[in-house]
């Protein structure tokens, strides 16, 4: 039996979910989250995926995902380092993440990406990175009323306990990086304080 659906809530995380999710390729068989907290984007995806799986190294983040999951066959949990977790090589035809790889060593993560990414599969990355350079500081600075006002009409919030950590990297940084392990990657800034990486990895 199926637990009841959490108690729905919105932040920046949350607001790149429905892109996450349109990214799915079509008839996809195995999906991964990395970093995966609380387990909402992973429950979401098992409705675009055959079976998803969910790595986090948080026990408290694993054990309310696992609790949210309860009930739902095609959906697992792995608690560990996403850099060291034993997971199949080439076994996935999705790998998404959000706000994680900078808890991590960035290039070493997006290599792990790509060696478990399918060949054909789809890579999207959603990360945090810092203000370097003076046009880094004028976006922020212009987009700051927009993250605001929508913070607030969505009354942003979220579940407790999340770890969190302040990027090293810089925008540029990770522009630079994943252009050289991903070629062909699609880099974008959003306005609410995130970039995204997407990238397909070539089928042969």
């Amino acid at each position: 039996m199926r637990q009841a659906a959490p108690t729905p809530y919105w932040n920046t995380n949350v607001a790149r979910h429905a892109g996450i999710l349109r990214a799915v390729p079509e008839e996809c068989g195995d999906a991964l989250d990395v970093g995966c907290g609380d387990g909402l984007l992973a429950l979401k995806l098992t409705g675009r995926a055959d079976r998803v799986t969910g790595v986090d190294r948080s026990p408290e983040m694993i054990a309310r995902a696992r609790e949210l999951g309860a009930g739902h066959p095609a959906l697992t949990f792995v608690h560990g380092d996403f850099l060291t977790a034993r997971l199949p090589a080439d076994g996935y035809d999705f790998i998404c993440s959000v706000s994680t790889v900078h808890h991590m060593d960035f290039e070493a993560a997006l290599v792990r990406m790509r060696e478990l990414l399918r060949p054909g599969g789809t890579l999207v990355v959603v990360g945090l990175a810092r203000d370097a350079t003076p046009a880094d500081w004028a976006a922020t600075i212009a987009a700051a009323p927009v993250v605001r006002i929508t913070k607030v009409l969505r009354r942003a919030g979220g579940p407790g306990g999340m770890p969190v950590a302040d990027p090293q990297m810089s925008y540029g940084q990770v522009r630079a990086t994943a252009r050289r392990l991903l070629p062909g990657v699609h880099y974008r800034r959003h306005v609410l304080r995130r970039y995204s990486l997407t990238w397909s990895k070539p089928a042969s």
